[in-house]
C-alpha cells in the first residue's frame, strides 16, 4: 500500500532541497511541484453543482475519483512506498488532505520572507536575458515593485503561500503541520531528517549530505527562470550580504511567525 505525505509551505525554502534528500531513500517518492493538487481542485469543481451532472456524485464517488487522480499519477501496485507530493496550495486544502488521507502530514519548509525575496531577485538577476514567469513575463520595474508583485495575497508567488500557511497554521488542522525551517535543514541537515523520519513514523534511513543532486532544467526552461530547481550536491548553510535595498529587506524581515510560543498555540510541530 501507498503513503501519501505532502510537501508545501513557502518558496524558495529548501522544498527541492528536502525532496532531493528524501529521493535517497529508495522506499521513498519526491520531486517539485506536481499538478495533482490542480487536477483535484478542476476536477471538485466539475463534479460540483456548477455541472449538470452533479447529482450523479455522491461524496463516496468524489473521493474514489480524486483517490485515483493521484493512484495514476505516481502509478499503482508500489506496495510499502512514501509519495511526498509537493504543492504550495496544500496548505489552503488541509481539509480536503485529512478527507483523503486521514494519517497524511504536511511537511512546510518556511524561510524568512526578506531572504526570499533576495533569492528570487538573485535568480532573476542571473537570467537578465530570460522574462520568468514569477512575473508574468515582464520586464524592467524596480526591485520594489517586483517585491510588490511578489507579495500580493491573491496571486503573489511569495504572498500566496504566505497567507495559506497562515491559514493551516491557525486552522483546525494545524496538528497535520510539520514545520521545517530552511536554517535547520542547511545547517544540520542530519538532525532535521532524523527528526522528520520519527515525526512521521518511518524508519530512519542515512543520507548522503554531501551527494545531493537534483535539477530539472526543462521544466524552470519553461518557466523562465533556470536553476529554479537545482539543487546543489552538498547541504550547507551559505552566509552572504543580502542583494535588496536595506529598506526593502527591513520591511520584510522578522515577521517569522513560527518561531513564536505565543502564535504557536495549537502546537505546530517545527524543527
Amino acid at each position: 500500500m501507498t503513503t501519501f505525505q505532502m510537501i508545501s509551505g513557502l518558496p524558495r525554502s529548501g522544498s527541492t532541497l528536502l525532496s532531493a534528500i528524501l529521493r535517497q531513500n529508495p522506499r521513498f517518492i519526491a520531486g517539485v511541484t506536481s499538478p495533482v493538487a490542480m487536477l483535484c481542485t478542476n476536477l471538485l469543481h466539475s463534479m460540483s453543482s456548477a455541472n449538470e451532472f452533479s447529482p450523479f456524485f455522491t461524496d463516496e464517488r468524489r473521493r474514489a475519483i480524486i483517490h485515483g487522480v493521484f493512484d495514476a499519477y505516481y502509478g499503482q501496485g508500489q506496495p510499502n512506498r512514501v509519495v511526498f507530493d509537493t504543492n504550495r496550495t496544500w496548505t489552503a486544502r488541509l481539509s480536503l488532505v485529512a478527507e483523503l488521507y486521514p494519517n497524511a502530514k504536511v511537511i512546510c519548509c518556511v524561510r524568512e520572507v526578506a531572504w526570499i525575496i533576495d533569492s528570487i531577485e538573485r535568480l532573476v538577476s542571473r537570467n537578465a536575458l530570460q522574462p520568468s514567469r514569477i512575473f508574468n513575463y515582464k520586464t524592467g520595474g524596480s526591485i520594489y515593485a517586483r517585491a510588490e508583485t511578489l507579495m500580493d495575497r491573491e496571486r503573489g508567488l511569495i504572498g500566496l503561500a504566505w497567507t495559506s500557511l497562515r491559514e493551516a497554521w491557525f486552522g483546525e488542522h494545524a496538528d497535520r503541520l510539520i514545520v521545517v525551517r530552511y536554517e535547520s535543514l542547511t545547517r544540520d541537515p542530519a538532525d532535521v531528517m532524523r527528526r522528520l523520519y520519527k515525526e512521521l513514523n518511518e524508519p530512519f534511513v542515512d543520507h548522503d549530505f554531501n551527494n545531493v543532486i537534483y535539477d530539472e532544467p526543462g521544466y524552470d526552461a519553461e518557466l523562465g527562470t533556470p536553476g529554479l530547481h537545482q539543487v546543489r550536491s552538498k547541504v550547507e548553510y551559505r552566509e552572504r550580504e543580502t542583494c535588496l535595498p536595506l529598506d526593502l529587506f527591513a520591511k520584510y524581515a522578522g515577521v517569522n511567525f513560527w518561531l513564536s510560543p505565543k502564535l504557536n498555540q495549537r502546537g505546530v510541530f517545527v524543527i
